[in-house]
């Protein structure tokens, strides 16, 4: 399974980063060919599903990904939301944390990657492109 954590700081209050980062249509804007949507739900509550679809010509992927944990930060509680996905060709999951830090806050974006039919020798490439896709899309995020 590919692994990898993005740690990225923000002048924004935990609130303000906190939906930033689970404003999920957003996540979407700087991955290529790829569109972000709530499948069910507001995208704002455990069992809630956000669907990530890859498209490219005639050929498309959806992504899954159900909420199983959802707290919002507050004071004194750094906040965290848990998705795991649920489809056939991407498999894993992503916490995503929001913490009070001076002058601001912090988000660590963790995730774990299975692609069906991409060996695991394949698994380090596959890290490094999710740090540089995903890098792109937290720092738009908190922009």
């Amino acid at each position: 399974m590919a692994r990898f954590v993005l740690t990225r700081r923000s002048p924004l209050p935990p609130a303000d980063c906190w939906e930033r980062l689970t404003s999920w249509p957003r996540h979407g804007e700087r991955v290529p060919f790829t569109r972000v949507t709530v499948a069910r739900g507001t995208g704002r509550a455990v069992g809630d599903v956000v669907l990530a679809r890859t498209t490219v010509g005639p050929l498309h992927f959806d992504d899954p990904m159900e909420i199983v944990e959802l707290i919002a930060p507050a004071p004194g509680r750094d906040g965290r939301c848990r998705l795991v996905k649920r489809g056939r060709p991407v498999r894993g999951g992503a916490v995503l944390l929001v913490r009070a830090v001076a002058g601001g806050s912090e988000a660590v974006w963790a995730e774990e990657l299975r692609i069906a039919g991409l060996p695991r020798f394949a698994d380090p490439l596959l890290a490094a492109a999710g740090r540089l896709v995903f890098g792109r899309v937290l720092a738009r995020l908190l922009r």
